[in-house]
């Protein structure tokens, strides 16, 4: 297995607030990792520091085979970096946009360049409109077209499509796996459990620590969580009476049933045990990342409380 990143005892600190603490990152080239957790925990801040634009307070390992404290500049020549925000020029049309990105990596051949990254985002019909009169989803493939024009060994999205119907959504993963299937290694952050789904494997982050790495089915099953599904006339309204009870670790509609999840089976059983009657009707479900994930943030305290 060749590792496109590997990093260990990676730490950062702002002011008084530790949003990164001793996080240890393995990924295999060529995978797409997405990275989750919720809002805070340090997922943008770890990308930065990978790809050489925020210096750590400590850590050590290699990104690309390179030193990533000692060789910063030349990972991020080798890296593409999708912001959350758009930050091309809006008042320049797509292919002036792509044709800027390109003089600024001094890039040769640029015409071609420019004219294969409009053609394999689907954006030549519409090169010469302004990036800021473009929907969200073709915002995305503009800035997509823009990281990977310069043929990067590296792409980091950080919650790339925020904001972005599900049509425009299914077309950027298609182009990313595509990407992934050329070699290229992807970092995604995203809080989309569908898009989490969609990647080779996945790191969850919560307020700067490392709680759960693997495939999705190898986070659910080391999860150790049980879950139970209740369906029946008002079974979504549950979750504030099961919430808090011995064994119950999470409690939560889904439409108009509810999941209810804990590590304990049998106090688990003791909770939904005055419920388990009719109208309701109970089964055992295997449990969702989403599942999991609910699980993970309230085993993890926020650091800026």
């Amino acid at each position: 297995m060749t590792l496109a990143v590997d990093v260990s005892g990676l730490n950062k600190s702002f002011g008084d607030k530790h949003v990164v603490q001793d996080l240890a990152i393995q990924v295999e080239t060529g995978k797409i990792t997405g990275f989750l957790g919720p809002n805070g925990s340090g997922k943008t801040t770890t990308l930065r520091m990978l790809c050489g634009l925020l210096t750590p307070d400590s850590g050590q390992g290699k990104v690309l085979g390179l030193d990533f404290r000692k060789e910063a500049e030349r990972i991020k020549r080798q890296t593409g970096y999708m912001t959350q925000k758009f930050s091309l020029y809006e008042d320049l049309s797509i292919e002036e946009n792509l044709t800027f990105v390109a003089r600024v990596y001094s890039l040769d051949d640029r015409r071609r360049r420019v004219g294969d990254a409009l053609e394999r985002l689907g954006l030549e019909n519409r090169r010469r409109q302004l990036a800021g009169s473009l929907s969200g989803g073709w915002k995305q493939r503009l800035a997509l077209a823009a990281c990977v024009m310069h043929e990067p060994r590296l792409l980091l999205l950080d919650e790339p499509t925020a904001g972005v119907d599900p049509k425009a959504r299914r077309e950027f993963w298609d182009e990313i796996h595509a990407l992934s299937a050329e070699g290229l290694t992807v970092m995604v952050s995203t809080h989309y459990m569908d898009e989490a789904e969609r990647c080779h494997d996945i790191a969850y982050i919560a307020y700067g620590r490392l709680m759960a790495r693997g495939t999705g089915e190898q986070v659910i099953e080391r999860s150790g969580l049980v879950t139970f599904r209740g369906e029946g006339p008002g079974a979504d309204r549950l979750s504030r009476e099961l919430a808090g009870k011995p064994g119950v670790a999470m409690a939560a509609p889904f439409g108009a049933a509810i999941h209810v999840s804990g590590t304990d089976r049998a106090a688990l059983e003791a909770a939904i045990a005055p419920w388990r009657k009719s109208p309701f009707r109970w089964t055992e479900v295997e449990p969702t990342l989403e599942d999991v994930f609910i699980h993970l943030m309230g085993q993890s305290k926020d650091n800026f409380e």
